[in-house]
């Protein structure tokens, strides 16, 4: 079975020019099939400041109501995965920009409100990466925005690190995937500032009940740990991509 990359790249790391293109360069650089999946989350939140609308986030995720869900369609959407299309294509990568709606890819149900509502929300109820399999057998590489919809004709928000892990999962039916969830900092740090090397459900219990692992980290170990075992062969969270 042959090998796939999978990088998941923070929006930190998408929304500095530098950083950006050291990234898009070492992702060029990847040999064989390869799928970029990116945020984007601090350009939606200046945005909706110019237009006056406020951002609520609860442990790392975005309240997104009939406003947001504006903003982050042309943010993600347009805005953020054709400039990341465009410097691929400078890069000699044949790159294609989709959302989750894009050959039905995901398919979503909007979040039931529960202690938190969090409106225009998606939890990924399917993935169908068939087409996307064909899309990597011809040689195009995807570049996945954090959208996707319910099949009734509505756009749902989704959690970046979420939509790596479950397309990552899903094409572990055709591939032996790797997953790397790429961001500003070395790794995941204790309260002391200390790189832990391992993580595992039970570490991940401990580090969030301490508060050594907060906000945007919360979901993103928790989708890392959720991948593995379900199709991802290995994990990777930090600044360096892994070749």
């Amino acid at each position: 079975m042959e090998s796939l990359k999978l990088i998941k790249a923070g929006g930190a790391i998408i929304e500095d020019p530098e950083a950006c293109a050291a990234l898009l360069k070492d992702f060029a650089a990847i040999q064989g099939p390869k799928v970029l999946v990116h945020g984007g989350g601090r350009s939606a939140s200046a945005l909706a400041a110019r237009m006056g609308i406020p951002v609520k986030m609860v442990e790392g995720r975005r309240i997104t109501d009939s406003a947001m869900l504006e903003v982050v369609t042309m943010v993600y959407g347009g805005l953020v995965n054709k400039n990341l299309v465009a410097s691929l294509q400078a890069l000699g990568v044949n790159a294609v920009g989709l959302a989750g709606a894009d050959l039905n890819l995901i398919l979503c149900d909007r979040r039931p409100v529960g202690e938190v509502d969090y409106g225009y929300v998606g939890d990924v109820r399917k993935v169908d990466v068939s087409l996307l399999s064909l899309l990597l057998d011809k040689g195009a590489v995807p570049v996945i925005a954090p959208l996707s919809h319910d099949g009734k004709g509505c756009l749902l928000n989704v959690n970046a690190d979420t939509i790596a892990a479950e397309v990552a999962q899903a094409l572990g039916a055709y591939y032996r995937v790797s997953l790397e969830y790429r961001f500003e900092k070395e790794g995941v740090l204790d309260s002391n500032g200390n790189l832990i090397p391992e993580i595992d459900s039970d570490s991940f219990i401990s580090l969030k009940a301490s508060g050594a692992v907060s906000g945007g980290m919360v979901p993103k170990i928790h989708n890392a740990l959720e991948a593995l075992g379900r199709g991802v062969g290995e994990v990777y969270i930090g600044k360096t991509l892994i070749h």
